[in-house]
């Protein structure tokens, strides 16, 4: 192998896009194993996983995670829910990162969200806290660093994350503490991403992909593959099939 794939997505637990009904549209997470299967990655980066339940209540085990480790059997996994907080909303909950290769080094890092206040449902509510999670695997032979985050979507609570920088800061300060080949994937929620290609370009990472929108709901670029100056990008596409609210987008790498 002297090129690698990586594929990210925000899976939202499997719910498909339907224009008409986005938010009644129905879950099919065959689609999504179909999606993760007809790009053939090396490396997959999900979010949104799992339907947040009442009560902040965390399955255990993760019912979707389960049934995609069990689909992608020759798949190395890691997930992780957020901490438990009753005011989670019924939205999707939990990142992971599958590998064809071993994973080692597995880790999770609260990123704290700030008391903003919004309205849902007629009730004033506060966002609860992400995180990000990481881990280390060999490919063609090299150690590569692997970081995947789901960021708090402040433009849809009337901010933004150049206000509140807060998760931003602390995931710059583990971009900076990287001495070999590294990825960074997830859904960042910034509709203004070009702020966010500023921040990290002085501590050497990239965009694959900076173009194309990645959500159907607004035409933001909110998903990112970032790799440092140790991957050359050869290529990448955005792939709008309609298992998620997100688009797939996939990246081809070489070591430099």
């Amino acid at each position: 192998m002297t090129t690698f794939r990586v594929l990210q997505l925000n899976m939202q637990y499997g719910q498909r896009w339907d224009p008409v009904d986005p938010d009644g549209a129905p879950v099919d997470l065959e689609a999504t194993l179909a999606e993760i299967r007809a790009h053939g990655p090396d490396l997959v980066f999900l979010q949104e996983v799992e339907q947040a339940q009442t009560g902040g209540v965390q399955l255990d085990p993760p019912p979707n995670y389960s049934r995609i480790r069990a689909a992608l059997g020759d798949y190395d996994g890691y997930f992780s829910y957020p901490r438990p907080d009753p005011r989670e909303l019924p939205f999707g909950i939990g990142l992971a990162i599958l590998s064809r290769t071993p994973l080692e080094s597995a880790f999770r890092l609260d990123l704290p969200s700030p008391p903003v206040e919004f309205a849902f449902q007629g009730e004033t509510k506060t966002p609860t806290d992400r995180i990000l999670i990481g881990a280390r695997t060999r490919l063609c032979g090299r150690e590569v660093a692997l970081f995947n985050t789901h960021l708090l979507a402040f433009f849809m609570l009337n901010s933004s994350s150049e206000i509140h920088g807060s998760q931003r800061a602390i995931i710059a300060d583990q971009l900076r503490q990287v001495t070999g080949p590294a990825l960074l994937a997830g859904d960042f929620n910034v509709s203004r991403h070009e702020s966010l290609l500023a921040q990290f370009a002085p501590l050497g990472f990239a965009s694959a992909q900076t173009r194309e929108p990645t959500w159907w709901r607004k035409p933001f670029v909110l998903d990112h593959i970032f790799h440092n100056a140790a991957l050359r990008c050869v290529g990448s596409q955005v792939s709008r099939s309609g298992v998620s609210d997100h688009h797939a987008l996939v990246a081809d790498f070489e070591f430099v």
